[in-house]
Order: structure tokens, then sequence, then C-alpha cells
């Protein structure tokens, strides 16, 4: 299963790239954005972090986001506990964003970076105020 998310939605292939459906929410938030992780352990459960546009890049209605799919982008949910949600004007490059096992972790443009022990269902500040985050990765120690 190959996932991408471009400047024209999200999208899923289950042949090897042969074939890409669009599994964009049409009226919610996971739609846009630069950032996609996929389930080690799953690969039909992904996350997503929506901005508003290429021309508008912030959180989609100035409050942050990650959108999960438990089931190859058929379903989205929005998880919002723990992330701002007024006034927030963070995005998430493509490499900020990644999951391993129940852990899902993100940094944001504005420097702030966001922890989840349970798949994305509630988030944990990690740290603000760092420089603009590019990306983050899980590493075995």
């Amino acid at each position: 299963v190959l996932w991408q998310q471009n400047h024209c939605g999200i999208f899923v292939s289950n042949d090897g790239g042969a074939n890409w459906l669009d599994v964009s929410e049409p009226e919610g938030p996971a739609r846009f954005g630069f950032a996609v992780a996929v389930a080690e352990d799953d690969p039909q459960q992904a996350w997503v972090a929506p901005a508003v546009s290429d021309e508008i890049r912030t959180a989609v209605g100035h409050a942050l986001c990650i959108c999960r799919t438990d089931d190859g982008g058929k379903t989205w949910k929005a998880s919002r506990k723990g992330l701002p949600q007024e006034f927030c004007y963070d995005i998430v490059y493509r490499h900020a964003l990644a999951a391993a096992g129940e852990d899902v972790v993100f940094g944001t443009t504005t420097g702030n970076v966001f922890f989840s022990r349970d798949r994305g269902d509630s988030w944990e500040v990690l740290s603000h105020y760092l420089p603009m985050v590019h990306a983050v990765a899980f590493a075995k120690v």
C-alpha cells in the first residue's frame, strides 16, 4: 500500500502505484497538507496533518488537528485533544510527522513538537519555541 498527500489531495494505491484513489475528505479537514505517516503494523492506518491550501499555509480554521484513518482512507477522524484550537498558524512539513507503534510525533513550522502515546487520539506538548521543525523520526536506543 502506497500513500501520498500533495497539492491535489490525499491518495492511496493498493496495487504498487499503478492506480491511485483520491481519499480526501470533501467537506472535512483531511484534504490538503504536506505530511503523511503510515502505521508500520497496518498499511490501512495513516495520519495526515491538514492545512488550508498552498496559498494559505495555516491550520484549518486556525485550529490544529491531525486526521487518522483506520480503513485506508474511507473515513477520517480529526484529533484535537491537547492541540491548540484558536489563533493557531502551525503547519506540518512533509517529513515532520512520524508514527511507530502506538506513538505518533509531529513538529510544526512555528517550532512546536507534539507527541501522542495512543495513535493520535490525544496529544501532549514536548517542546515550544524551537526553530521551524522540518523533520522528526523515531529511533531505537
